[in-house]
């Protein structure tokens, strides 16, 4: 606890030398957008604080904040968007404050075990959806889905990764109806046969539709993704009050009822 105690006096060190504006320009990875949009409007409630958010793809977020867009707190689905853009003298100091890992949603008429997983991917009949790496960390964390893969059976890895169907977080993926899971939108409109994304994208696919099976992924396969927060250079002072709510008992206890692990609960 110690260590994110200091990291958290860093974090408000540094915003405090900034200046404040009207609204803390909030920007997320896509998979959080549900739990975040409930923590933002509790710490909103509470404080009085206006937070304009905004989720998308981690690597193209990123990828804006290089750009020149005006952020005052960065979420991303990895450690290492952050920590690029720390490095990089853009950045504050970068905490863990989520966890995920991967699942595989499956459609219904696909017969598929955890123990069946590798093998029924392999199969040439069966489309293999993933999201798009380097732009979506999703996508990143499907890539070394592969890499285990190839651990367990030599040629793996290059087949999974020529078969795999790049359909969504990329800049040119097809983009869900407002509103909708894009995993759920995918899979409803039979664009792959078994879809690998986050377990906390694919409780929220398999609600939009029932139909979907969720397949967990076998220890020897298992992918777990780490999220990183930071303060963006010249960040709004109250950007980190939202940081320390998202850090806090109440918002790791909403990040944890939509199935992320929380490091700090």
């Amino acid at each position: 606890m110690k260590k994110w105690l200091v990291t958290l006096a860093v974090m408000s060190s540094f915003s405090a030398s900034t200046v404040a504006a009207e609204t803390v320009e909030f920007r997320a990875a896509g998979s959080l957008k549900t739990a975040m949009t409930e923590v933002v409007a509790q710490y909103q409630e509470q404080y009085d604080v206006a937070v304009a958010s905004q989720f998308a793809p981690s690597g193209l977020l990123r990828k804006r904040i290089e750009q020149g867009e005006h952020v005052d707190l960065y979420a991303s689905a990895n450690m290492k968007h952050p920590t690029t853009l720390n490095k990089a003298d853009k950045a504050g100091p970068v905490v863990r404050f989520a966890g995920n890992k991967l699942c595989a949603i499956a459609q219904q008429n696909v017969s598929l075990t955890s123990e069946q997983l590798l093998d029924k991917m392999l199969s040439k009949d069966i489309r293999v959806g993933t999201s798009t790496p380097k732009a979506d960390p999703a996508g990143d964390y499907a890539w070394k889905l592969f890499a285990k893969a190839e651990q367990l059976q030599t040629g793996a890895e290059q087949t999974l990764q020529q078969k795999a169907l790049q359909l969504t977080g990329g800049e040119h993926s097809a983009k869900a109806p407002e509103g909708r899971n894009p995993y759920g939108w995918v899979m409803e409109n039979n664009q792959a046969d078994i879809f690998l994304t986050y377990c906390t994208n694919a409780v929220l696919a398999q609600k939009e539709v029932p139909a979907l099976q969720i397949i967990s992924v076998p220890e020897a396969l298992s992918v777990g993704a780490q999220y990183g927060l930071t303060l963006v250079n010249g960040a709004n002072p109250d950007a980190a009050g939202l940081a320390h709510f998202i850090l806090s008992s109440d918002g790791q206890e909403i990040l944890a009822k939509y199935g992320f692990d929380t490091p700090l609960k």
